[in-house]
């Protein structure tokens, strides 16, 4: 893992556990928006199309749920680019 994939581990890592325990939760994203076209995630937030467009209209709970899938997705963005 390159040490920028590390640092955005460290970054959702972080977000994800803030995520639980503020109001209203923040976006994950990081104005980095490309998605990879291998795991189907934006490069900056690692959420998917589905889940960029639903999140304006998500409750608390459900933009809990997405923060908490992200950490776990850096290795498959890794598998699918040399970044």
């Amino acid at each position: 893992m390159t040490p920028a994939r590390r640092r955005l581990l460290a970054d959702l890592v972080r977000g994800a556990a803030a995520a639980q325990i503020v109001s209203p939760v923040p976006s994950p994203c990081r104005s980095i928006c490309k998605m990879d076209s291998d795991s189907g995630f934006c490069e900056g937030c690692l959420r998917t199309i589905a889940e960029i467009a639903a999140w304006s209209g998500a409750d608390d709970a459900e933009r809990r749920r997405v923060w908490a899938l992200l950490p776990a997705r850096v290795p498959r963005l890794c598998e699918g680019s040399a970044a």
